[in-house]
């Protein structure tokens, strides 16, 4: 199986997620965390994560008879490469895509159905898309500088007054407007 098989299917998606910048979590917590996936698919999804190295033991420890697994992610078996990527077909980076925008939509509505939701402004919420004359060259600089500010911050962790704020980003070139739409 492919690292982008790996990672995209729904549920391994999820639970990648939940564990991303430095968090740890057993199976219960992330059983809480996605409580609309049943027990036995859980399982076997932290399983298929385990085994392929995404995600590793940190601790265990035994409750009721049985033994309880404190799971963290290995970030960088958590990641499609650029080789990796370019070996996918185009249908294969549609498929990832949804995934990935599914997630994203799913993980909007949570926050609009939040009873506890403060408003956008209040919550620091917001979606925008920006075009940007760059070469090459200049999106790679963007992209990196990019990391090193997401970097910085991810250093934080958790503190108080803090919040888990997910920044989702995909960038591409835009269509040149001469170019003829795909259904002409």
């Amino acid at each position: 199986m492919t690292t982008a098989e790996l990672l995209l299917h729904p549920v391994r998606l999820r639970i990648v997620q939940a564990l991303l910048g430095d968090r740890t979590a057993t199976t219960a917590q992330l059983r809480t965390l996605l409580d609309d996936v049943s027990t036995a698919t859980l399982y076997r999804q932290i399983s298929t994560l385990v085994d392929a190295g995404v995600l590793e033991v940190v601790s265990e420890r035994r409750v009721r008879g049985t033994v309880e697994r404190t799971f963290r992610l290995v970030t960088e078996r958590a990641q499609v490469t650029g080789a990796q990527a370019e070996e996918m077909s185009a249908d294969d980076h549609r498929r990832a895509f949804l995934v990935f925008a599914a997630q994203l939509l799913d993980d909007f509505d949570a926050y609009l159905d939040d009873p506890n939701r403060r408003g956008m402004a209040d919550d620091v919420v917001g979606y925008r898309q920006v075009a940007l004359e760059l070469t090459d060259a200049e999106a790679l600089d963007l992209v990196g500088e990019m990391a090193q500010l997401f970097a910085r911050y991810a250093e934080l962790g958790p503190g108080p007054g803090r919040r888990r704020r997910l920044i989702s980003r995909v960038i591409m070139p835009a269509r040149d407007p001469g170019d003829p739409s795909p259904e002409e």
